[in-house]
């Protein structure tokens, strides 16, 4: 993937760490200084989006809650629907959970049960890869509904919890690296 030269610098001019976010340890990457400018918000939209191009996705799974913010962009600049998969309990229709573990606890994210068809070609979207429990919880509930799984897009890798081995590094496209 070709980025835009200045994207990477730009970001890195607006992003903000927050240590000890949410619990002691962490250092919570801060995305909204790069959604509160429209201009950065939109290249980084096109960037994650712009290696799925022509590869005929049909839904982008957007991880609560950031993943939200960017997936739902990045479904309508792929022309594809969007799917919020949630925390348990925010969802109001039927739907199937998928428990997993992260740097920081256990938690379970689930989705509606019709929300994915099955031979869908899906791409998961987040804003932080960490150690990648959580996409891969979500993986697993694209993969039970029958949904493909064509990649994932993250706008920030955390190289060092190496989460991008756990997906298959093959389908983790992502804007940073650190």
């Amino acid at each position: 993937m070709s980025l835009d030269p200045t994207l990477v610098s730009d970001l890195q001019a607006v992003l903000r760490d927050v240590p000890d976010f949410p619990k002691p340890g962490i250092v919570f990457k801060d995305i909204t200084p790069m959604l509160a400018d429209p201009r950065l918000f939109g290249r980084v939209v096109n960037a994650m989006s712009a290696p799925f191009r022509g590869q005929h996705i049909t839904k982008v799974v957007g991880v609560e809650s950031r993943g939200f913010l960017l997936g739902a962009p990045i479904a309508l600049a792929l022309e594809a629907g969007f799917v919020p998969a949630r925390k348990p309990g925010k969802l109001p229709h039927k739907r199937i959970v998928e428990r997993y573990s992260l740097e920081y606890g256990a938690d379970g994210v689930e989705m509606h049960e019709d929300a994915i068809l099955k031979d869908e070609r899906v791409l998961v979207v987040d804003d932080v890869l960490a150690t990648g429990g959580t996409a891969d919880a979500t993986g697993r509930l694209i993969s039970r509904l029958g949904g493909q799984i064509v990649g994932y897009s993250f706008l920030i890798t955390l190289d060092f919890l190496e989460g991008a081995k756990r997906l298959g590094p093959d389908k983790v496209t992502s804007v940073l690296r650190f």
